[in-house]
């Protein structure tokens, strides 16, 4: 099953770990779609710099340090996805939190590990 994927913290840098992970995204045909700093395109997702009322997200997959994800509790939140992934680098208890009182599955690991080992 295809799962529709929010990249939150997306870059347009192809080194940067958001950016292989839309790339992987797409050749494992999961729709995705964006979100970065600055507006762009990987692979022919748009990233857009915008909090975008996105339909039907499935995965949200965190490139945003703890710090940096407390802007987007509330976008996150009101996605309703499936369950969020904070990939390494990008645990935060407090968010954990959130995600339970709202019935949201999470878990720390590595889209491009799931992804290669097709646990996604």
């Amino acid at each position: 099953m295809k799962k529709k994927t929010l990249v939150l913290g997306a870059s347009m840098n192809p080194s940067r770990y958001s950016n292989i992970a839309i790339k992987r995204l797409v050749s494992f045909q999961h729709p995705a779609v964006a979100v970065g700093l600055k507006n762009g395109e990987v692979e022919g997702v748009e990233i857009t710099n915008e909090q975008k009322d996105f339909d039907g997200i499935d995965t949200i997959t965190l490139y945003l340090n703890a710090q940096r994800q407390k802007e987007y509790y509330d976008y996150i939140l009101s996605l309703e996805p499936k369950r969020v992934i904070f990939n390494p680098g990008t645990e935060n208890p407090e968010l954990y939190k959130l995600l339970r009182a709202n019935k949201i599955h999470f878990e720390s690991a590595c889209t491009l590990v799931m992804l290669s080992t097709n646990q996604y």
